[in-house]
């Protein structure tokens, strides 16, 4: 099957700085990562963090997912962290 991502919610993770989505292959649940330097070059430390970073991944929500989509293709794994590097490979 393919990779959907039919559960548009997400959550940010401020231990690790990322935001949290999940993808589905068929009835496998697949944890992704977006780690905030890969949604802005801002760096900001500040309250408003979390709501900048799912901002952020609102708005480039469409690139995100194919980003994802192709680290999903390289390999399975339990979980998947994208970094800036994967924005960078070839998109």
């Amino acid at each position: 099957m393919a990779l959907t991502f039919p559960n548009r919610s997400r959550s940010y993770d401020t231990a690790y700085q990322r935001v949290r989505f999940l993808g589905y292959d068929g009835l496998i649940e697949v944890p992704f990562f977006i780690e905030a330097a890969a949604l802005s070059n801002s760096g900001s430390n500040t309250i408003s963090a979390e709501e900048d970073n799912l901002a952020a991944f609102d708005a480039a929500r469409g690139r995100i997912l194919d980003v994802a989509r192709q680290v999903y293709s390289y390999g399975r794994k339990n979980m998947y962290v994208l970094t800036p590097a994967d924005f960078e490979r070839g998109n």
